[in-house]
């Protein structure tokens, strides 16, 4: 699964979100993000094509199955579109509606990140959200996702939207005006339905995925998700603990972030060794991007040039060295974490296999998961990206529409 990181550019910092309320310490100051200026030459790098993910939830107070489902098996969707041929730029969006503790005046929505490769901030945001309330208007949350900062380009751009009441409560924006306002600007809208297929209320979210070109799937939210340890998960959770020690965070937010690391390595796992293995699978692969708070990363990318950094913004242990003995630190952490990499991406390897093999004797056709990523995987390969057959994700017809 792992790969080692192709060059980031300055979209890494464009990406930070700008919409979480009280700015995320995350963020990149503007003196770090003036250090990552492409040089004119840099124009010339094929930047990978992007995959924006804005996921949608209902937090209204019987949803608490569908949040941990989320927070459990996010690395592992990550994970699936690591396998992706030419390996994307993901970034992912994380929107809640219906909850009691959002907003009215903004129908009950409520934008946690903007578009963002910093997939520990998403994690960050999954592991606080709660239940409450509420009103879960459906088009309004599809008309706030179509206000993020979506990609330009070729690429995918798609919604997942996922609740249990009528789609159809939003009087002041009906879900079939934003679906079509969406697929307009190529942004597909793809809905799960949190309850049974034969309910009168599954027709609605049906429509809400046919009017902007996507798929539907009705899943169990209050039965959990299929979660299969294998033999490879506890030597995958100690390299991802052993790849933390590469990172050499810099600037204001390096040691928040460096500090967020670690805590979501602890969140997942709170959530058993096969969520602990499957984040340090995600750390050890491509998608998992850290330019805009360690130097590992940010030196990697076009223009940035570590002798600008000043010795304020440095870790403590660069500050006392000269600048050949700066570089040679970097690319020595660079050589360590390309070893743990490739350690983890041959048990990576063998743990799919694994899962694969036990996913066949189990039916997890109404899990989250596997409505998510048999969504993007459609949607991907009619983009041109390419996945093996492998590990091919397979959803029952009756979960999705045609």
């Amino acid at each position: 699964i792992a790969r080692i990181a192709s060059l980031a550019t300055v979209s890494v910092l464009a990406a930070v979100a700008t919409l979480y309320d009280g700015a995320a310490a995350c963020e990149t100051p503007p003196e770090i993000a003036a250090l990552m200026k492409l040089h004119p030459a840099a124009t010339q790098v094929a930047e990978p094509r992007p995959i924006d993910l804005a996921i949608c939830l209902d937090t209204s107070g019987s949803m608490s199955g569908l949040i941990d489902a989320a927070r459990r098996k996010l690395w592992a969707i990550v994970n699936d579109l690591a396998l992706a041929t030419p390996t994307p730029r993901l970034r992912v969006a994380l929107l809640t509606f219906g909850n009691a503790d959002n907003l009215e005046e903004n129908g009950w929505v409520h934008v946690h990140a903007d578009f963002t490769e910093d997939l520990d901030r998403i994690s960050e945001s999954l592991f606080a959200l709660r239940t409450n309330g509420g009103t879960e208007f459906v088009g309004r949350v599809l008309q706030h996702a179509g206000r993020l900062d979506w990609a330009s380009g070729d690429g995918l751009r798609m919604v997942v939207v996922a609740g249990n009441e009528s789609a159809d409560q939003d009087a002041e924006m009906p879900f079939r005006d934003a679906c079509r306002s969406l697929i307009a600007r190529d942004i597909i809208v793809n809905s799960i339905y949190c309850g049974s297929p034969n309910d009168e209320i599954a027709p609605g979210w049906r429509e809400v995925a046919k009017h902007a070109d996507g798929q539907y799937a009705a899943i169990d939210h209050n039965e959990g998700t299929i979660v299969i340890e294998t033999p490879f998960d506890e030597q995958i959770t100690v390299l991802s603990a052993s790849i933390n020690e590469t990172y050499l965070p810099f600037g204001d937010a390096g040691v928040a972030c460096a500090a967020n690391q670690t805590a979501q390595d602890a969140n997942a796992a709170k959530l058993g060794a096969s969520a602990s293995a499957a984040r340090g699978c995600t750390k050890g692969g491509a998608l998992y991007r850290n330019a805009h708070w360690d130097l590992v990363d940010a030196s990697a990318t076009e223009g940035f040039d570590l002798a600008s950094v000043d010795d304020e913004s440095l870790p403590e242990a660069l500050r006392p060295m000269n600048a050949e003995e700066r570089v040679a630190h970097v690319e020595s952490m660079r050589n360590r974490r390309a070893e743990i990499q490739r350690q983890i991406a041959d048990l990576s390897e063998q743990r799919r296999a694994h899962i694969t093999s036990e996913t066949k004797k189990l039916d997890g056709s109404r899990a989250f998961d596997s409505a998510v990523r048999q969504a993007i995987r459609s949607q991907a390969t009619a983009r041109g990206f390419g996945f093996p057959e492998t590990a091919a994700v397979k959803v029952a017809d009756d979960a999705s529409s045609g």
